[in-house]
């Protein structure tokens, strides 16, 4: 099963990222993983006594908030009602119980979630009689907190604990392939062009999104599972917005893949959003293709080709190592081209390089390296191993851990990539300290 879904609502400025903070032990409202995604970390991979979930701060994902108080609060409740499997509502101590909040719960009752509800901003017992103030919400299960100090937050949580399921990562009897990419550029279009004829299995999958559905086809003997999330339906007369349903689907379909096709229209050009996808398929390890799809739109594909591949790498610089493709969904230009690639990026984010053979290459390496003084001591780099596989990650070993700077590892990755391929998988890179680690 997919890993839940934990979405946290309520009016603005009730302290739903001061909670969403406190919760994954993060400051992410306010870091930057990569230029072009978004510097508001709206999701997070967290956990709570071993069990793993996704969290969510809707407060994040606004661009442009309607003035309307009511009509903001609905467009969070169904968000949370359409992607979310368990919502806390979080209301104001301070302020009290207003009509939006009212609104708010009543959806949320409705929509038959399960639901935890909390009173933020009471940071001592002699506070908690505020409670009483939000009883005609419809519940008693209401939990006191402040998410600042972290007053009330273990019961909080305990609460939440027990509404998690225990999950298990699926197993995968065949590679799993996520179709992701901004609304309307293809991406069913193109599942019904990669499975075709081959398709044996259509199915919901239970607890995805109601729009997840997996296909599994064969190729050449073959098999492979594709997550095809599909655009969205029109959501009646409230106004929402359609970057933030994609980006919290894409997220879902990610987290479940190994290897994401990243589909581009190629009517449109590369937008930030494409870049803010790219940027989660990067975040969460997965091999990356791109698929410069309606390339049969394209006038003069030639001179397009020659302009629209430097664009690309340097619009998504963090992913350069990914495959491109140029396709047409349509008119299934190119389309089984797609599986040879997909083939070659899990062998690749599988492959597992020798300890001896690193450090034979290391050796090269660190002697080009040019490492500064550490408090006036002489920096070493001692070996590298590979700890882990998709996606490859490597540990150096250095007698100064702190010593060691991200263009150095940015270096020992590029020379990685020359000496072994990796193409279309992200490496993971880390340093420890030897001294440190000999001494325990």
């Amino acid at each position: 099963m997919p890993k839940p879904l934990v979405v946290i609502v309520g009016r603005p400025n009730v302290g739903k990222s001061t909670l969403f903070n406190r919760m994954t032990g993060t400051h992410a409202a306010i870091v930057e993983d990569f230029p072009g995604v978004t510097r508001d970390r709206n999701y997070i991979d967290t956990a709570w006594e071993s069990k793993a979930f996704i969290l969510v701060d809707t407060g994040g994902f606004y661009l442009d908030p309607p003035e309307d108080i009511f009509a903001q609060a609905k467009e969070q409740a169904l968000f949370a009602i359409d992607e979310g499997d368990i919502i806390i509502h979080l209301l104001d101590g301070k302020e009290g119980l207003t009509p939006a909040d009212m609104e708010l719960a009543r959806l949320l009752r409705a929509s038959g979630k399960k639901v935890v509800w909390a009173v933020n901003k009471i940071d001592t017992p002699t506070r908690e009689d505020r409670l009483y103030d939000f009883f005609p919400i419809g519940t008693d299960d209401i939990f006191p907190i402040s998410a600042a100090t972290g007053y009330g937050y273990e019961e909080f949580m305990e609460r939440l604990g027990r509404l998690l399921p225990d999950y298990q990562q699926e197993k995968r009897a065949y590679p799993m392939i996520a179709v992701v990419g901004r609304p309307n550029v293809g991406k069913s279009t193109l599942v019904n062009a990669l499975t075709g004829k081959r398709r044996m299995v259509v199915s919901p999958v239970a607890g995805t999104t109601r729009d997840a559905i997996d296909s599994i086809c064969s190729y050449h003997g073959k098999h492979y599972l594709f997550i095809d999330t599909a655009g969205l339906r029109k959501k009646g007369k409230i106004g929402y917005s359609i970057e933030r349903f994609s980006m919290v689907r894409a997220i879902r379909s990610i987290e479940r893949c190994d290897v994401a096709l990243v589909v581009l229209d190629m009517s449109e050009g590369i937008t930030e959003q494409d870049q803010k996808i790219s940027g989660i398929v990067k975040e969460y390890g997965k091999g990356v293709i791109f698929l410069l799809n309606k390339w049969d739109l394209v006038s003069e594909p030639e001179d397009a080709f020659r302009r629209i591949m430097p664009e690309l790498y340097r619009k998504i610089w963090f992913s350069e190592y990914a495959p491109a493709i140029t396709i047409s969904g349509i008119s299934r230009k190119r389309i089984t081209k797609v599986f040879p690639l997909i083939d070659d990026v899990i062998r690749e984010r599988s492959k597992r390089i020798s300890t001896g053979e690193l450090n034979r290459f290391f050796r090269d390496v660190i002697t080009r390296l040019s490492l500064p003084l550490y408090r006036g001591k002489e920096v070493k780099m001692y070996y590298l191993t590979q700890v882990a596989q998709a996606p490859p990650t490597f540990v150096i070993f250095a007698n100064f851990k702190n010593a060691v700077k991200e263009s150095h590892l940015r270096y020992v990755e590029k020379k990685l990539r020359e000496y072994f391929g990796f193409r279309g998988t992200p490496l993971r890179i880390h340093v420890r300290s030897r001294q440190r680690d000999e001494r325990r």
